[in-house]
């Protein structure tokens, strides 16, 4: 038997839950196909964010750690300096020598005196100046006290 007419078929599925392109759902399409999972775009974004973070917390700390270095490196460049236009300021009666190690003393008169005599240096001739500390000429021509704890 032939019939010329069709049977129109009928799908039971929900019109809505069948589609024409499945490549497009949300979702698996059928048994074989690959788990699609919607993604929590706040937890990525909290993890990003976390990340984030905690690496520019890291270089922050890095950066402040270099600029409390020079801040350190500053004040003793800068008390050096002090220290030695003071002992520029004193009476020194020879010309120091780059790297060597002087002795600086302050006198009855309340001024100061450089000397190539340590305190032991002197015997029975040293006259009543007070020693206050063992200096030494650096190469950039500023002063550094070698006496630990001495403050001019």
């Amino acid at each position: 038997m032939s019939t010329t007419k069709k049977e129109e078929f009928h799908n039971p599925i929900d019109p809505d839950k069948i589609t024409e392109h499945p490549s497009t759902l949300p979702y698996a399409h059928n048994v074989g196909s690959a788990v699609i999972k919607p993604e929590d775009k706040g937890k990525i974004k909290g993890r990003a964010l976390s990340a984030m973070c905690e690496q520019t917390d890291q270089q922050l700390a890095q950066i402040k750690e270099q600029i409390d270095l020079l801040a350190s490196q500053v004040q003793k460049i800068e008390k050096r300096k002090q220290i030695s236009e003071q002992i520029y300021a004193s009476r020194i009666g020879f010309e120091p020598i780059i790297g060597k190690v002087y002795h600086l003393y302050q006198k009855e008169d309340g001024n100061y005196q450089v000397s190539m005599l340590s305190d032991a240096d002197w015997g029975r001739s040293k006259p009543n100046w007070e020693y206050l500390s063992a200096i030494k000429l650096l190469g950039d021509h500023t002063w550094d006290i070698i006496d630990e704890g001495v403050d001019l």
